[in-house]
């Protein structure tokens, strides 16, 4: 695998439990296709071997108007005035606002932006349709539109970009694993790979053999997740594509789910 490397700086982790030996950099950017498709192995990885890792989202979208963002935030008079502002900046500085109420909050916020992007063909670069998406993730809304439009959110999205040049990561999707010993070198992989490649590199980080755990009950997994696809049912079960959806039509005619409409898969949400 030609786009593995090993880097020699890490950031000084501030979320890495004792119990967990490896922490995870996920470098995205959040208005690249390939990083979208993403999810369901980092959703398999977790389900699987969620106990070996802390996960740490980067977000990577480097651009050269990020002032220009900032200016346009900060210079609105009120929340109003913001609703049609477009920028290509603002969906990065919104997770970073949704993850000053909490990192679950910030994923969840993540998530559903992708979703929005995917199936709700709305514009995500706008700011309407992000307030629509902390609506949905049921974020405090007065606090989501006061950090979103403060210079926290926006250090914390620079703070991002930085670790990207620290690490010289210059390929996104890319996976960056750290072990416990802060002195060793991390590992880096560029570009996207299948489950099984991710899943090899864990163990060999780990130096042991790796223990999955079984996954939850679907109904579970539909409160982790919210929105999961027949595809990812199928991988995190290990059973075929057609049981899966059997199963999941089941559940929807008991009314505990329902069906997305999309055209490039099929997917279903939590009701």
């Amino acid at each position: 695998m030609a786009n593995v490397q090993f880097v020699t700086e890490q950031v000084a982790p501030s979320t890495t439990s004792f119990n967990k030996p490896i922490e995870l950099y996920v470098f995205v950017d959040l208005l690249h296709p390939g990083s979208w498709h993403l999810q369901s192995t980092i959703r398999r990885l977790q389900v699987r071997y969620g106990h070996y890792f802390t996960l740490r989202f980067i977000l990577s979208t480097e651009l050269a108007s990020l002032n220009t963002a900032c200016q346009q935030l900060n210079s609105s008079p009120s929340d109003s005035d913001l609703i049609d502002v477009s920028h290509p900046v603002l969906p990065s500085i919104a997770v970073k606002a949704a993850e000053l109420q909490g990192k679950k909050a910030g994923y969840r916020f993540l998530m559903k932006l992708q979703e929005y992007a995917m199936i709700n063909a709305k514009n995500v670069c706008s700011c309407s349709t992000l307030n629509e998406i902390a609506e949905q993730c049921r974020l405090d809304m007065m606090e989501f539109k006061s950090d979103f439009r403060s210079m926290e959110a926006t250090r914390a999205f620079q703070s991002d970009l930085c670790v990207t040049r620290e690490m010289e990561v210059n390929e996104v999707p890319s996976f960056v694993f750290f072990n416990e010993n802060i002195e060793d070198e991390g590992l880096k992989v560029s570009g996207s790979y299948d489950f099984e490649v991710y899943e090899h590199i864990l163990e060999e980080m780990v130096d042991e053999q790796l223990i999955p755990t079984n996954p939850p009950e679907l109904e579970i997994l539909f409160k982790q997740y919210q929105t999961l696809s027949t595809e990812e049912v199928a991988a995190i079960y290990n059973i075929p594509e057609k049981l899966a959806e059997r199963e999941l039509k089941k559940r929807m005619l008991q009314q505990k789910i329902s069906r997305l409409a999309c055209d490039s898969m099929s997917l279903w949400q939590l009701k």
